[in-house]
């Protein structure tokens, strides 16, 4: 019996990298030319990078002299949150890059809905002080998108800057500048399908940058560096790929693996179901089954889904997210992160419910409020339900 192909279900962790990229790639690598040097080569290099940096802004709405390419989103985190002095707020539930960057930062509580508490921001910035507001704009674990717009005219009000983190919004959801009312907005290539080291943070015009890399003139002097051309035009490709239909396929594959969860468990739930979320990403709880013995099983039926942030893996203590929505720690001990892409199809749903149907078989009567879940069950929802989504 042949061995059935990996499926792969983490893009929220990276995705992998589009055809249209790789072959931008390529051809760049295969051409010599620094980007600042003044002779042919370097010309057309510069050509290639400018027009990179046009897609990219045409992409949120920005103007090219206000994209700042970066190494990912990290680098573009760290760079926004030092961009001025004063006091920052940045909200619980941030990416680790963010967090760690604001280490002193007041902290904006979540909801059991994963979204931010607007009136405990407004009152934080009634007491003066701070000048920047982090909110990103979905959540890496849950998918949960936070209400930008309002965040940034609460921090505009007070005389404050607003910096978002989109890393996981472009090619999922409408990511507009200024509809969001960011002032700074973080940018990834690899969450959207381009190549790992290439980001941009988007400066708004009469924003300040304090650089972070000094030596060269590059960025226009806000990030020194010879910038690596190759991996800013896969970006630019991959952003320039993504398809209009690609966020509505990955709602109905989401809804399709979301519909079934109960079939495997009817007491698993998927954590802020109730607030708007990005249309590929589910975090499920599964009560009584660690996640790492989820993740473990799951891998070894060649299913690869993560828990948390990958930037974060490695560590024993529960999400910092589910425990800022106020889960209690033995379910955010549970959680698992399904996260769908640009390349995910109907058999990867399929077979990540098989495989955790599988997984609670095997439990038994050992462990767990679902122990004796059926694969058959799960078989016998791919056979009718194939023919159902197919049809619409």
């Amino acid at each position: 019996m042949s061995t059935p192909q990996p499926v792969y279900l983490d893009f929220n962790a990276t995705a992998p990298v589009r055809p249209a990229a790789m072959a931008a790639m390529a051809e760049a690598l295969s051409a010599p030319g620094n980007a600042s040097s003044v002779h042919a080569f370097g010309r057309t290099a510069r050509r290639r990078l400018e027009a990179a940096r046009r897609t990219v802004a045409d992409a949120v709405g920005a103007f090219p002299d206000e994209v700042v390419f970066t190494s990912g989103g990290t680098e573009a985190n760290n760079l926004a949150l030092g961009a001025i002095d004063g006091g920052t707020v940045v909200s619980a539930i941030e990416h680790p890059s963010v967090l760690e960057a604001a280490p002193g930062a007041w902290r904006i509580p979540a909801g059991r809905d994963g979204r931010i508490d607007l009136a405990a921001l407004a009152s934080r910035l009634q007491q003066g002080a701070p000048r920047l507001v982090s909110v990103m704009l979905a959540n890496n674990e849950t998918g949960v998108i936070q209400p930008v717009s309002e965040a940034a005219a609460i921090a505009h009000r007070h005389g404050a800057i607003l910096h978002v983190d989109a890393a996981q919004g472009l090619g999922r959801i409408a990511v507009e500048r200024d509809v969001l009312g960011a002032d700074l907005l973080t940018l990834s290539a690899h969450k959207l399908g381009g190549p790992p080291g290439a980001g941009a943070l988007i400066v708004r015009r009469g924003v300040e940058l304090r650089p972070q890399l000094r030596g060269g003139g590059q960025e226009l002097r806000r990030r020194a560096g010879t910038e690596p051309l190759p991996a800013i035009l896969g970006f630019a490709a991959a952003v320039a790929a993504i398809g209009a239909d690609e966020p509505a396929q990955q709602a109905r594959l989401r809804e399709m693996l979301e519909d079934n969860v109960g079939t495997v468990c009817e007491k698993a739930f998927i954590v802020g179901s109730s607030a708007p979320r990005l249309p590929n990403t589910s975090c499920i709880v599964l009560p009584e089954v660690d996640a790492s013995l989820q993740l473990m099983r799951l891998d070894l039926a060649g299913v690869a889904v993560s828990s948390g942030a990958a930037c974060s893996s490695g560590k024993v203590a529960p999400s910092h997210v589910l425990l800022a929505m106020t889960l209690d720690e033995a379910s955010a001990r549970c959680a698992i992160r399904v996260s769908l892409g640009w390349s995910s199809a109907e058999t990867d749903v399929w077979r990540f419910l098989e495989a955790w149907g599988e997984l609670l078989r095997d439990l038994g009567s050992r462990q767990g409020p679902c122990a004796g879940a059926a694969k058959a069950d799960i078989h016998g929802q791919r056979a009718g339900g194939v023919a159902r989504w197919a049809g619409n």
